[in-house]
């Protein structure tokens, strides 16, 4: 986890997105500890209260779970369960936008396809 952090978002909730990305990515997986609110809070430079309501949120979306005298811990399914909500907010979120900017650019599915095979062509060495 880096600590570049920037201000048009709270820390608390970029926190949380890196934890977020970190579980996507299976850097994090069901049982894994997350580092303590202290340890975190003095890695970087961060008040540990908004550490601690980085992972309230996450806990409140059942991500992870508190064990009494132990931490926080990764919650089987969590993986799953965020995969399903990420897929729903890119497509009633983000995807409208890409539609738009698609549109105004004058580009056509094929098109857009023709470019994803190409770019697959040429980070594979040309066997795709």
């Amino acid at each position: 986890m880096n600590a570049d952090w920037h201000d048009n978002t709270p820390i608390y909730r970029q926190l949380k997105s890196r934890v977020v990305e970190m579980m996507l990515d299976g850097l994090l997986k069901p049982g894994d500890a997350l580092p303590s609110v202290r340890q975190i809070a003095a890695d970087y430079q961060l008040n540990p209260i908004t550490v601690s309501r980085a992972y309230q949120e996450l806990a409140d979306a059942e991500l992870v779970e508190k064990r009494r005298g132990l931490g926080m811990y990764i919650t089987e399914g969590a993986r799953e369960k965020l995969l399903a909500s990420e897929r729903a907010r890119f497509i009633n979120e983000e995807w409208p936008a890409v539609i738009d900017r698609m549109r105004r650019l004058g580009l056509g599915a094929k098109e857009l396809l023709a470019a994803v095979k190409e770019n697959a062509k040429a980070n594979t060495g040309g066997a795709a």
